[in-house]
């Protein structure tokens, strides 16, 4: 079980392979925006982006939305990227629609513009999307809820604790993906909240943060104080979710899988505040990004998706101490070996 998702994660770290490794890039400039500057998924992002542009010699800038969900300050850095000169932007967007215009002006202006871990709608609007499988992600978590009730399953009360409500792709793709895992069937898979699967109690958004995440269960509790399966855009969401349950002592009646797979969302698995996450590499996507724009710099080369898909795959590996038959995963153990690679 562990040895198919272990190569297939190992095959993502080494994925530097894509691309020729660009040579120094003095002189060259570029900028990461991303959603947040607190969330430690983006923490992580900016280290990586950060080191390679240091290797390379690239001169990095970093921006952020002031909470996830502000495009605006988003839009204006771009502005500024534009306006400094900048040779490639790397940008993990809030707003995956309202920031297109934005993204055409810098691509109009000759600067390249990856998406990170978050595809734009529509996703040829960037040059290129670095990202972990989404969907795939949302399977790996729905799938081990199903397996781990087994027979309960089918009597579930479901609770999705979302991003935001201009529904970017990550949240559609990751919430889209546990339906399907779980058993559930999704409707329209572009679009959170048209289903009629009698076992949903009910979506609420979290802007991707504890007090979010302990808001929105707050409410589905009100809703249905029998919830018993809870899936969470995020780990800080996760973790915001348990401290609502623990304080009306629920915590042991509900099974909440997450997505990102950080060092403290591993950790919370291992104390059994987690149930199982979806380990992605934001490091690696980071890194991976400056490479390209250095290589964009010197040669006008544009980086290519994996064979088979329509984005650059920088891998994931479901984590988890329960595993449960069917499903591919690695343990804590491991799972902090490799966050947040």
């Amino acid at each position: 079980m562990k040895k198919s998702l272990i190569a297939t994660a190992v095959s993502a770290l080494a994925l530097g392979v894509v691309f020729a490794a660009p040579a120094r890039a003095e002189g060259v400039s570029a900028c990461l925006i991303t959603k947040t500057d607190t969330n430690p998924f983006f923490v992580k992002m900016k280290e990586g982006a950060t080191a390679k542009a240091q290797e390379l010699g690239v001169t990095l800038k970093a921006y952020a939305g002031k909470v996830d969900g502000d495009s605006e300050s988003q839009v204006a850095a771009i502005e500024s990227c534009i306006a400094d000169g900048a040779k490639g932007i790397l940008l993990t967007a809030s707003d995956t629609k309202g920031i297109v215009p934005a993204v055409k002006k810098a691509r109009d202006a000759g600067l390249l513009v990856i998406a990170l871990d978050t595809p734009l709608e529509p996703l040829d609007a960037a040059d290129a999307t670095f990202a972990t499988d989404n969907l795939l992600a949302g399977k790996l978590i729905g799938q081990w809820a199903a397996a781990t009730l087994g027979d309960k399953a089918k009597d579930a009360k479901v609770g999705f604790l979302d991003l935001t409500p201009s529904q970017p792709t990550v949240d559609v793709l990751r919430d889209q993906g546990f339906m399907i895992g779980f058993g559930i069937d999704p409707k329209d898979p572009n679009k959170i909240g048209d289903e009629d699967d009698a076992r949903i109690v009910g979506h609420d958004v979290t802007n991707g943060n504890e007090e979010g995440g302990r808001t929105a269960m707050e409410n589905l509790l009100q809703k249905d104080p029998d919830i018993n399966v809870i899936h969470t855009i995020n780990e800080p969401a996760a973790v915001g979710a348990y401290q609502a349950l623990k304080a009306v002592g629920k915590e042991n009646d509900v099974l909440i899988v997450s997505v990102d797979g950080g060092c403290p969302g591993v950790k919370a698995v291992a104390e059994g505040q987690i149930g199982a996450t979806s380990q992605q590499y934001p490091l690696l996507m980071a890194s991976l990004g400056i490479e390209a724009i250095a290589k964009f710099a010197q040669d006008g080369t544009k980086p290519q998706p994996t064979e088979g898909k329509d984005f650059f795959d920088t891998g994931v590996a479901l984590v988890t101490d329960k595993p449960a038959e069917g499903v591919p995963s690695i343990d804590t153990k491991e799972g902090l070996n490799k966050c947040w690679g």
